[in-house]
């Protein structure tokens, strides 16, 4: 028998996206990693307040899309059109954009679809969904030079030629490993392509990637490439059986404009709290009490440093500046 050796791009590509990867398992991701979906209802809702604020500021348009990239099974658009206030949910469009068949079961209102669609206005939001954007990883050798790693299907990693042309270019001027030798790093440069596509399909907007990152000047000396399968980080083989991801570098994907905010600071400014009820409240009504610790408990992981809320915003605006816009009538003054 012999192996076949590959670059981590195509490699990531087949063990995710193709005949029996990994996003096409039944289970689906959720049976494997939690995300800030899966975590607390208080997520959905701050989207919700999100798109409602994007919403006033773009005048209320007749018809705003929700265009969720990277959709999953569905959970965060369902969460959104249960939050968002009746007068919204009336006129809104939600897109589901995955590579997934149609979850059964989904509001019929959402247009389910394999690309992001174009010429539209409102908000486009991609929660995890770069860091699944399948990149070649490249190492600097015993001598410095940086070349690409080769992987088999077993998950055995090897170097391969020197890292050439596009990617080169990419690696120096976002992340240079050349002469450190054990250095790691993952090429981003489809991630940049991805991100500038799916941005480049909304007309006015905003349009928002949330992800674990990282910036130049702080980049993981070994790179970030690694597994998940059913709740535990695991080394990342390509066989379809476990998640691949690594994580982004923030700074090469977004634009000029772009602004970068954490997890924590952008869902605070979107409302969500995590004060606990006053313990007074537990004698008048115990039930109420215990409801409202346990959901200010889910708040505080979704905005810990350490955890979810260590998540980089990326923000992108298109007609709008890029950033949170305001709550109540000062998000149409933008």
């Amino acid at each position: 028998m012999t192996t076949r050796w590959c670059g981590w791009r195509e490699a990531t590509g087949r063990a995710l996206y193709g005949p029996g990867g990994f996003f096409h398992r039944p289970e689906g991701p959720a049976g494997h990693f939690r995300t800030s979906v899966q975590v607390s209802p208080h997520f959905a809702a701050a989207v919700a307040e999100l798109l409602v604020r994007v919403d006033a500021a773009l005048g209320r348009p007749s018809r705003p899309a929700f265009v969720d990239v990277g959709a999953g099974r569905g959970e965060l658009l369902t969460g959104v059109l249960r939050a968002l206030p009746a007068e919204l949910a009336a006129r809104v469009v939600p897109y589901g954009v995955e590579l997934a068949a149609r979850p059964a079961g989904l509001d019929p209102r959402v247009r389910w679809t394999a690309e992001v669609p174009h010429g539209v206005e409102g908000l486009l939001f991609a929660n995890e969904w770069l860091d699944n954007v399948p990149v070649e990883v490249a190492e600097a050798d015993e001598a410095g030079v940086a070349r690409l790693v080769l992987v088999a299907e077993d998950g055995r990693q090897r170097l391969g030629d020197p890292v050439a042309g596009a990617d080169a270019r990419w690696l120096a001027r976002w992340w240079p490993i050349a002469g450190d030798p054990g250095a790691r790093a993952e090429i981003g440069r489809p991630r940049d392509a991805a991100w500038a596509a799916a941005t480049g399909c909304l007309t006015r907007g905003l349009a928002v990637a949330v992800d674990y990152g990282h910036v130049r000047g702080r980049r993981p000396y070994g790179g970030t490439l690694t597994g998940f399968r059913e709740g535990r980080e695991v080394p990342p083989v390509p066989d379809g059986s476990c998640d691949l991801t690594a994580h982004v570098a923030f700074d090469a994907c977004g634009s000029a404009d772009a602004t970068l905010t954490t997890q924590r600071a952008a869902l605070r400014a979107l409302g969500v709290g995590a004060a606990r009820p006053p313990l007074a409240l537990a004698g008048t009504d115990p039930a109420g009490y215990v409801r409202a610790l346990a959901a200010a408990s889910r708040a505080a992981e979704l905005t810990d440093p350490a955890g979810l809320g260590g998540f980089g915003w990326l923000i992108e605006g298109v007609g709008l500046p890029a950033r949170i816009p305001p709550a109540g009538d000062d998000a149409a003054a933008g």
